[in-house]
């Protein structure tokens, strides 16, 4: 792959603040710009903004093994602090391996940013290349989002997500904490913690996530659960107000079998308004664009 392609592949934002030679404090040195230098490893200091809580250590002996056969294939990219002291942007794993494998030096982009500029370098970085669950995923786009003054539009541009993914992710941070500590684990998908988090309420959320674990159920079952629950939900609201229960007996009983026909096809509550002229509307309630397009391919 060529250094272009490589560069590309790092996200719009990060990509713009390696390409900046501005950033390049050793451009005055005997290393030229974009170049890979050795530096010792004895001299690189751990990210303190490194997402990643752990490193699994069977899958860091194996890399650590890789190296000792085949190098460093992936340069890592530092900051310089000082004249013998740097800093990991991005390689946090790929350094803890080296170590591992006993290397004395380590091949690195040298860098210069300051600590947010640094920051946003070193989540994207690790969003594009590392394997993170998608808590941690979450808890780096919120910090993004909170630290570097990013909007989820900005943030989707700077990962190469559109804005209902980061969305998504951010939304898995409302859940309680069990429920998260489930997904990090890999326990339930993505798709579950979806399903849940469209209900607002936490005893609701506790109650969907423990039948769930109980008795196994896909994606499809819980999303169906919680469908069923906000439909309740809705129809007890309506029964509470006079004029909806009045409005639902004044509708004729033809709307009325066409509205369990119409209910029944598109598997979502639909409503029909009628006068005594037989005018009136029909309500289809949707969640998502993925859900509306569902319905108008059933249409």
């Amino acid at each position: 792959m060529s250094s272009n392609k490589q560069r590309n592949a790092l996200g719009r934002g990060l990509s713009a603040l390696l390409e900046n030679s501005s950033t390049d404090i050793t451009a005055n040195e005997s290393k030229p710009l974009h170049s890979i230098s050795e530096i010792p490893i004895s001299q690189v200091q751990a990210n303190p903004f490194q997402p990643r809580e752990e490193f699994e250590e069977t899958a860091l002996n194996e890399l650590a093994e890789s190296i000792k056969v085949h190098g460093i294939i992936q340069p890592i990219t530092v900051r310089k602090l000082g004249y013998d002291s740097y800093q990991i942007i991005s390689g946090e794993r790929r350094t803890r391996a080296s170590r591992l494998a006993g290397l004395t030096t380590i091949p690195a982009f040298i860098r210069l940013a300051d600590d947010q500029g640094m920051l946003e370098m070193a989540l994207i970085e690790n969003i594009q290349r590392e394997e993170l669950n998608a808590m941690e995923i979450a808890f780096s786009y919120k910090r993004l989002v909170d630290e570097c003054s990013l909007n989820q539009e900005q943030l989707g541009e700077r990962v190469g997500k559109n804005r209902s993914t980061v969305n998504n992710y951010i939304r898995l941070l409302k859940l309680p904490d069990n429920v998260q500590a489930a997904i990090r684990d890999g326990k339930i998908t993505m798709g579950h913690a979806r399903a849940i988090v469209s209900v607002d309420n936490p005893d609701e959320q506790q109650f969907l996530f423990q039948k769930m674990m109980d008795e196994g159920m896909s994606v499809r079952q819980i999303e169906n659960l919680v469908r069923s629950a906000h439909e309740r939900k809705e129809t007890e609201e309506e029964d509470k107000l006079p004029e909806a229960r009045a409005k639902k007996a004044d509708l004729p009983a033809a709307f009325v079998e066409i509205q369990k026909t119409l209910t029944s096809k598109l598997a979502v509550k639909v409503k029909i308004r009628a006068d005594e002229r037989g005018r009136g509307s029909v309500q289809i309630p949707f969640k998502s664009q993925q859900e509306l397009k569902k319905i108008l391919d059933l249409l």
